[in-house]
């Protein structure tokens, strides 16, 4: 980021992912479904906790609910599922990385679904490649 831009908003990581997430194959799109995705600057004290993270900035994302083969069973009242990117924490990695914000924006959404569908670190990566 150049000196006298503005950092990038809440809504343009989420417009990234939002580009992201129309790159993926049809069939994650297609079970992603009710999935929501949520951008925030942070991670709120009780992920900060639960994660054992030493400070807010250790955490790019975060997915919460229940991977694809525990569906079908939700308990009642059950909360939909939940992609957290962390705004902060992105844009902290982007500056020291030297790596495009879109692509590290993708990067991390792509795992994020991974955990959804359970896969593994190699199918997330062969995801990415294809993505690209």
């Amino acid at each position: 980021m150049r000196q006298g831009q503005t950092p990038p908003s809440l809504a343009d990581i989420d417009a990234l992912a939002q580009a992201a997430i129309e790159r993926l194959p049809d069939q994650f799109r297609d079970w992603l479904g009710p999935m929501l995705l949520r951008i925030e600057d942070f991670p709120d004290a009780d992920v900060i906790r639960e994660m054992g993270l030493e400070t807010e900035f250790d955490i790019l994302g975060l997915y919460q609910g229940r991977h694809v083969g525990m569906k079908g069973d939700e308990p009642t009242g059950a909360l939909p599922d939940i992609i957290f990117l962390y705004r902060r924490p992105l844009l902290d990695e982007w500056c020291e990385s030297g790596e495009a914000l879109d692509a590290l924006v993708t990067h991390v959404l792509v795992h994020e679904v991974g955990h959804h569908f359970g896969l593994s670190d190699d199918d997330m990566e062969r995801i990415e490649a294809d993505l690209d």
